[in-house]
């Protein structure tokens, strides 16, 4: 059995665009038949992309059977290729636009990312330079209380002192912490 060439004969073409526009499904159906594979065939090459290429054939013949009523058409062939390569263009200006929208969530996320980094950094520099400000002991309970994580008891032990100090020391260097950053307009919870 041979394949059917893409243009179908004159005479039943006529036949079945007139069956279609009276809204028969039988003439729709043998027009699907004919001309799907071939349609496929065209939508992917210019899309490179099989669901894309389905869906675009698939769209055409809905917008056929869905417009059949009002349908001006001369040439099968001619109307299907027309209407594929413009779907495919339609398809094309779509997925560009969602690479650029894709594209520039991406830098707008690096931004926030850069932006959210560099506040971090800075809130992280004027915190230290604050604990460097602390008195010698009470910046020294704070590191091994927040940076090394040490209990009170093990801070008590390392430095020698009693707990009672230990909690001293940790409640001025936060306290002086919290009005620094108040001051400068940081909302922080140590």
């Amino acid at each position: 059995m041979s394949t059917p060439s893409f243009k179908m004969d004159d005479h039943r073409e006529n036949e079945l665009i007139a069956a279609l526009i009276l809204g028969s499904e039988s003439a729709f159906t043998e027009i699907y038949e004919h001309y799907w594979l071939k349609l496929l065939a065209l939508a992917y090459s210019h899309t490179k992309n099989k669901q894309a290429a389905e869906g675009i054939v698939q769209d055409v013949f809905i917008s056929v059977w869905n417009r059949r009523g009002t349908l001006k058409i001369h040439s099968l062939s001619n109307y299907f290729a027309i209407a594929v390569k413009f779907s495919v263009f339609k398809y094309k200006q779509r997925e560009q636009r969602r690479r650029e929208i894709e594209l520039e969530n991406c830098k707008s996320e690096e931004l926030i990312q850069d932006d959210k980094m560099i506040e971090a950094r800075f809130l992280e520099e004027y915190f230290k330079g604050v604990v460097d400000q602390l008195p010698d002991k009470c910046r020294m309970v704070f590191n091994y209380s927040r940076v090394k994580g040490l209990s009170n008891p093990e801070i008590a032990k390392e430095m020698n002192i009693s707990g009672k100090t230990v909690e001293a020391h940790l409640t001025k260097a936060i306290k002086v912490l919290r009005v620094s950053m108040k001051d400068a307009g940081f909302l922080y919870f140590l």
